[in-house]
């Protein structure tokens, strides 16, 4: 009988977990709430920290995302990475510890139902001091490393992040504990089924620490003409193994990475600065603006042109807003 007990209890606490996982998501979409008034981006008076907001579905869209946790509160996102795409809706952590180029579109949200995120940036020499810690000292192999991980929160990291939240009520606590709340999130993100990815980036000498060397150096000089052998040896590998580890790093090859990081730069040189589509491809690196033109069309959908124009429209359609 006893034993019959504990079988039928089982999913009567699987209940109970879920009801309170869903009132804790609740309650970090109500603090979110709180503070993002605006339509798009809201910066806020705790360094690196800024709250997401959109109330209507948007069109697929280039980013380049760097370092960062990103905790979705609900609505729902998709984001693509190289060939890979993921639903990020209410509870997921999207932790990024390179820069990557990616595409992402807002899949669900409303006036009355928004969807609402927080992202903080990540400082990487925080992460190698919080690991330097006794509790992250054994070590933990981590194959596959990937510079963009997605996947549930732990509660833990939500209610670290509402902690953090809850300074924006305080700001006169803010230049004392924030630093001390971050640490904690940084903490708890570590402590994750996703924090290994973040861990292989932060540990000085592992060869995804130094493939990671090679993107940021990427990253910084994509105008330039891609040598892979000089990518790796600053990587101190062969060839072959730094594109594998680069691919399983970024999920695209060293060429891919490149391109999307210009078709993107070019994009914004048109949209923010007003520069016609040739002036921006050589910017960029491109030495034929036909062959940059039919690439943009690739990525983007349409002529370089027609597509900035319908940027330009879908933002003035948000400050409107």
């Amino acid at each position: 009988m006893a034993t019959a007990h504990v079988i039928q209890s089982l999913p009567e606490k699987r209940d109970t977990e879920l009801q309170n996982g869903d009132r804790l998501l609740r309650i970090f979409a109500s603090k979110v709430m709180a503070h993002a008034h605006v339509e798009g981006d809201t910066i806020t008076d705790i360094p690196g920290l800024r709250l997401f907001r959109r109330t209507s579905l948007t069109s697929c869209t280039s980013a380049a995302y760097e370092p960062s946790l990103i905790l979705y509160a609900q609505g729902q996102k998709s984001v693509q990475v190289g060939g890979s795409k993921y639903i990020c809706d209410e509870g997921t952590c999207q932790l990024t510890s390179v820069d990557m180029p990616v595409f992402s579109q807002v899949t669900k949200a409303s006036a009355e139902t928004p969807i609402l995120a927080i992202v903080l940036k990540l400082d990487m020499t925080l992460v190698r001091e919080v690991l330097s810690q006794q509790e992250f000292l054994a070590p933990e192999a981590c194959a596959g490393t990937r510079g963009m991980a997605i996947g549930k929160s732990t509660p833990e990291l939500i209610m670290a992040c509402m902690r953090l939240l809850d300074l924006l009520d305080a700001p006169h606590d803010i230049p004392f504990m924030a630093a001390l709340v971050e640490r904690e999130v940084v903490y708890r993100a570590l402590r994750s089924p996703l924090g290994k990815h973040l861990r292989a980036i932060a540990t000085l000498g592992d060869q995804s620490n130094r493939t990671a060397k090679a993107v940021a150096w990427l990253k910084a000089n994509f105008a330039k003409p891609l040598h892979v052998e000089e990518l790796a040896r600053l990587a101190q590998m062969g060839v072959s193994t730094f594109h594998l580890r680069f691919k399983s790093l970024t999920q695209m090859s060293p060429l891919q990475y490149q391109k999307r990081l210009r078709l993107h730069q070019a994009r914004l040189r048109m949209v923010n600065d007003g520069l016609d589509a040739a002036s921006a491809a050589f910017e960029v690196g491109y030495e034929s603006a036909s062959q940059f033109s039919r690439e943009y069309r690739r990525f983007f959908g349409r002529p370089p042109m027609r597509d900035v124009r319908a940027q330009q429209v879908a933002s003035e359609q948000v400050g409107a807003a």
